[in-house]
């Protein structure tokens, strides 16, 4: 079965080359389009979008709690404030587990 007439190969090259080229320059076309036109898109997962909420409400949240403080100050003037040794040993276990596993 024939495709086409053209007998001399030369002539089948040349076509196949003209074919090539409106292919590139159509895509060419394309490439040059959105150079143009750029469209940029950005599509968020809804966790990703929690996890935006929670950063921007984590923003809001001060780094020092003054109340707290403001406590733990006026029981050590008063002589109130006692911290038993246990508590401090379990902080420190734990800590130095937490830096085991980080």
């Amino acid at each position: 079965m024939k495709v086409s007439d053209i007998t001399d190969i030369n002539a089948q090259m040349v076509q196949q080359y003209q074919k090539n080229d409106s292919y590139v320059a159509a895509s060419d076309k394309r490439a040059v389009n959105a150079a143009v036109n750029p469209e940029e898109k950005v599509d968020l997962s809804t966790q990703a979008k929690d996890i935006q909420q929670v950063k921007n409400a984590l923003t809001k949240v001060p780094d020092v709690r003054e109340e707290k403080v403001r406590e733990i100050k006026n029981q050590v003037e008063n002589g109130t404030y006692n911290v038993s040794g246990e508590e401090i040993a379990g902080k420190m276990v734990g800590e130095s587990i937490v830096d085991l596993f980080a």
